[in-house]
Order: structure tokens, then sequence, then C-alpha cells
């Protein structure tokens, strides 16, 4: 099991940029596969991106060409790089963390991760 703790939401225009970071504790960091997720008002929540123990991303088609996720194993924290931000990127981000093997669709699917952020709030105006 590991703690995952999401940092760096917050208030911006459209067209705007964010860097979101989750930090984590405790697991070996290395075996996990790692994603981002949102849940918007009134909306369930989606798998945004990915990263798995061998770097390998996948992302949701909507955020494509504009996010990026990637790791740092020096200090076992996770980014999701946003740039050209939308009003409908505004949601609650989370964080989550499994050691399962998924295929590329499963990994954007929230019912494989165990381990879960209290989450940081994205806030796009237009």
């Amino acid at each position: 099991q590991v703690q995952v703790v999401e940092s760096g939401g917050g208030s911006v225009q459209a067209g705007g940029s964010l860097r979101l970071s989750c930090a984590s504790y405790g697991g070996t960091w290395t075996s996990y596969c790692m994603a981002w997720f949102r849940r918007a008002p009134g909306k369930e929540r989606e798998g945004v991106a990915s990263i798995d123990s061998d770097g390998k991303t996948d992302y949701q088609e909507s955020v494509k060409g504009r996010f990026i996720i990637s790791v740092d194993n020096t200090n076992n924290t996770l980014y999701l790089q946003m740039d050209s931000l939308t009003p409908e990127d505004s949601a609650m981000y989370y964080c989550a963390a499994t050691t399962s093997d998924m295929t590329p669709v499963q990994a954007l699917e929230d019912g494989w991760y165990n381990d879960w952020g209290q989450g940081t709030q994205v806030t796009v105006s237009s």
C-alpha cells in the first residue's frame, strides 16, 4: 500500500497552465502504475492519464496534446502538466496507484486502483 498526496491545484483562466504533483509515501514506488483521475460536479470520475512502471503513458482523448504525465523516481513524485486548459477541465483531480497489470484501457479505469489521494481542485474560468 502506498499513500499519495496531491497538490498544485488552483484557479486559472482558459488557456492557462497548471502542474499537479502527487507525492507518495511507502510501498515500492517503481512497482506501481500511477494515474490521474478527475471528477467534475454531477459527473462520474474519469481517467485522465496513466503511467506504468516502464514509463508507458496513456491519455484520455480529450487531453491528448495538452496534458503530460510524468514521474520523478528520485523523489517518488508523480506530475501532471496541464496546458491550454479549458473550463471543461475544471474538476477535482485525484492521484491513484496500483500494482495491477492492466491493459491501456484498464489503466484509465478507476476500479483497478487501490490507493487514492484526497484530491486537488482545478478551476478554469472562461
